[in-house]
C-alpha cells in the first residue's frame, strides 16, 4: 500500500503540505491486522499516533460484564496519542473488524514535529480537542444509561414483591370469596340472636383493629398457641380445627376469647360460628395485604415521579432537599438491603428550600450515596446529615466503608479517574457531581481515613452570584 497516496486522499490532512506528510511517512511503520485482532486492552500503554489507512477499528468498554460500545473507527481515522495529549494507557479495548491497515508514528517524534511540521501538528491538536469532547460526552452518557439501568433492575426488584403480593391475594381473595354464600347460609340457620351478633363483631373488630399482635409472637409463643387452640377445639366438639387455628393466632384470639364469644353456644353449632368467624378474619387479612402492597407500589410510583421530576418543569426552581435524598435512597433501597446497610438519616424538615435544577441534584445524592454503599462491607452504617451554615445549606454523606487511598483523594474529581476495577465504573461519577455542583454555584470538599468517609456538599440557598463559602467550613477541610 502506497502510504503517502493514502494520507493525501485522507479528507483529515487536504491542507497540510505534501512534504509533511512525506516527514510522517518517513518517521513511521505500517502494520497489517487480521479480523478481530485485540490492538490494545484497558491498562495497556499508548504510545503511536495512528492512521486508520484501511479497515475499522472498534471501541468498547467491558462494564458490569458486558461489551458497552463507545464508537467506530473507520478508515482514515486518526487514532491512538496525539501531540499534548495526556493519555499514557488505554482506557478501552480496540479491536479491528476487519482485516486493518495501520500507519504508526512513536511519541518520540513530536517534539520534531511541533517544532517543525506546523499544519501537521495544527491538524493534530484540533482532532485531540474534537477527540476529548465527544468521548467525553459519549462516556458520560453511558455513564448515565449504566446507572439508570442499576435503578431500573433495583426498581424492578422492588416493584416485584408488592406486585406479585397483590396478584397473589387477589387470586386467594377471589377463591376465598366463593366460599362465603356459604358460610353465610349456615350462620343464618343458626338463628343466633342480636346479643350473638354483636358479641362476634365487637370480637372481630377489635381484633382487626390490632393485626400485629398476633405476628409479634415467637415460632415457640406460636406453637404453644397453636396446642391450647386444639385442645380446646377437642374439648369443645369443633370439628376441622386445624384450619382454623393460623387465622385465630394471626389476630390473637385466645381461648379466653373463645370462652367468651362461644360459651352459650351448643357444641354442635360451634364449628359453624368459628367458620363464619375465620372466614371474614380470612377475608380483612387479605384485603390488608393488598392494601399495603398498593401503598407499597404508590409510594415506588412518588419517589419516581420526585426523583425524576417528571410532572415539574425542567428549569431551576425552590425545592427541598431531603425530598430528593429520601427518593434517592428509596430507588437505591435494592443495594441498601443486600448488604444490609443501616441508614441515618437527619434532614430536618424545617430547611429552607433552596434555588436549584432538580434532577442535577438527585445526580449527586445518586452518584454519592451510590459510591458509599460500594465502598461498605455488609452491615455497614451510612450517615446523610444537612444543616444551615450561613447563607448555606451543608449536607454531610459518610460511610464507614474502606476510605479511598492518600494516593487518590487528590484526583477523585479528574475525568475518568477511578480507584474501582476495570469495568465497575468509568470515572466520571464524581466529575460530573462536581460540575453540577459548580453549576449551583457549590463546593464539594471530601476527607477519608479507613473507616470513616466524608462528602460535604455546600449549596447556596440562593442560587444567584457566586458567594464565598463560610471560612470555618473552608477551613475545617483544608
Amino acid at each position: 500500500m502506497d502510504c503517502l497516496t493514502s494520507l493525501k486522499n485522507n479528507p483529515n490532512f487536504q491542507t497540510v503540505p505534501e512534504e509533511q506528510l512525506r516527514w510522517l511517512v518517513d518517521r513511521s511503520d505500517c502494520h497489517e491486522h487480521p479480523a478481530g485482532a485485540i490492538l490494545y486492552k484497558p491498562g495497556d500503554p499508548t504510545d503511536h499516533f495512528l492512521v486508520v489507512l484501511a479497515g475499522r477499528i472498534r471501541f468498547y468498554l467491558i462494564q458490569q460484564g458486558q461489551q458497552q460500545e463507545i464508537r467506530i473507527a473507520e478508515e482514515g481515522a486518526l487514532e491512538g496519542v496525539l501531540p499534548f495529549s495526556r493519555m499514557v494507557e488505554s482506557l478501552a479495548c480496540w479491536q479491528t473488524t476487519e482485516p486493518t491497515t495501520l500507519l504508526r508514528l512513536h511519541r518520540d517524534h513530536f517534539r520534531e514535529m511541533i517544532q517543525t511540521q506546523f499544519e501537521l501538528t495544527q491538524i493534530l491538536v484540533h482532532e485531540m480537542t474534537s477527540r476529548v469532547r465527544e468521548t467525553t460526552r459519549t462516556l458520560q452518557q453511558n455513564d448515565k444509561m449504566m446507572a439508570l439501568g442499576r435503578m431500573s433492575a433495583g426498581l424492578a426488584h422492588e416493584l416485584n414483591n408488592p406486585v406479585s403480593a397483590v396478584i397473589r391475594s387477589s387470586h386467594t381473595l377471589k377463591t376465598h370469596l366463593q366460599n362465603t354464600p356459604q358460610r353465610f347460609k349456615d350462620i343464618m340457620a343458626l338463628q343466633i340472636t342480636d346479643e350473638m351478633v354483636d358479641r362476634v363483631s365487637n370480637l372481630l373488630f377489635r381484633k382487626v383493629a390490632d393485626q400485629t399482635a398476633g405476628q409479634r409472637l415467637t415460632l415457640m409463643e406460636r406453637s404453644n398457641r397453636e396446642d391450647e387452640l386444639l385442645d380446646w377445639f377437642d374439648d369443645n366438639g369443633v370439628s376441622d380445627g386445624e384450619d382454623l387455628t393460623e387465622s385465630l393466632i394471626d389476630f390473637d384470639i385466645t381461648t379466653d376469647d373463645l370462652d367468651t364469644l362461644l360459651g352459650d353456644v351448643t357444641p354442635d353449632n360451634r364449628t359453624t360460628v368459628l367458620n363464619w368467624l375465620v372466614n371474614n378474619l380470612v377475608t380483612e387479612r387479605l384485603v390488608t395485604d393488598i392494601e399495603q402492597a398498593s401503598k407499597r407500589i404508590a409510594v415506588l410510583v412518588e419517589a419516581i415521579k420526585s426523583y425524576t421530576h417528571m410532572d415539574r418543569g425542567t428549569g431551576q426552581e425552590c425545592i427541598h432537599i431531603r425530598e430528593g435524598i429520601e427518593s434517592t435512597l428509596v430507588l437505591l433501597k435494592h443495594k441498601l438491603k443486600e448488604k444490609n446497610i443501616q441508614v441515618e438519616l437527619a434532614v430536618p424538615d424545617d430547611l429552607p428550600p433552596i434555588e436549584a435544577f432538580p434532577s442535577e441534584l438527585n445526580q449527586i445524592w445518586t452518584n454519592l450515596i451510590d459510591n458509599a454503599i460500594d465502598a461498605m462491607n455488609d452491615g455497614g452504617h451510612l450517615q446523610i446529615t444537612t444543616e444551615i451554615d450561613h447563607e448555606f445549606l451543608l449536607t454531610h454523606i459518610i460511610d464507614d466503608g474502606s476510605g479511598i487511598p492518600a494516593a487518590s483523594i487528590d484526583h477523585i474529581f479528574d475525568p475518568f479517574y477511578t480507584t474501582k476495577p476495570i469495568g465497575k465504573g468509568t470515572g466520571l461519577g464524581l466529575d460530573i457531581v462536581q460540575g453540577i455542583i459548580r453549576h449551583h454555584n457549590g463546593r464539594i470538599y471530601v476527607d477519608s481515613q479507613p473507616g470513616r468517609t466524608e462528602f460535604k456538599v455546600c449549596l447556596p440557598i440562593h442560587n444567584g452570584e457566586r458567594e464565598e463559602h463560610p471560612e470555618q467550613v473552608t477551613e475545617a477541610d483544608e
